[in-house]
């Protein structure tokens, strides 16, 4: 079971709609299925051009470890040389900070991840 087109529009729109209302610079969200092969990517006007490659990163990281990129930030505080070794496997595309989040069912079956990339770190997660 993978996160649907309808469900990854309404993830986004629902978080476009949460920056706006904290006042964040415009954000670029990605939505990975549970292999990482991409739903949605879509970007606010104004956003900086790399920042769809960073939230994808943060998604990806989120997926391939089975973890948030907070708790990922965290390791990499304490294990950097493991975290850099993840993101030469994953080719670059790992982004260890806030804004990357697992999404599950109701029954803990992981359906997918979301990056968010355009604002702080931290506001990017909320």
């Amino acid at each position: 079971m993978s996160i649907s087109l309808d469900q990854a529009q309404i993830i986004t729109q629902s978080s476009l709609k949460k920056g706006r209302e904290l006042g964040l610079k415009p954000l670029s969200i990605v939505i990975l299925d549970e292999r990482s092969s991409m739903i949605s990517c879509q970007s606010e006007q104004g956003v900086s051009q790399m920042r769809w490659r960073i939230a994808f990163g943060k998604a990806n990281a989120a997926i391939t470890l089975g973890i948030g990129t907070r708790s990922l930030m965290e390791r990499a505080e304490q294990q950097g040389y493991f975290i850099q070794a993840m993101n030469g496997l994953a080719n670059g595309d790992f982004v260890p900070v806030p804004g990357g989040v697992l999404v599950k069912n109701s029954e803990g079956m992981l359906l997918g991840a979301v990056g968010i990339s355009g604002d702080s770190s931290d506001n990017d997660e909320l």
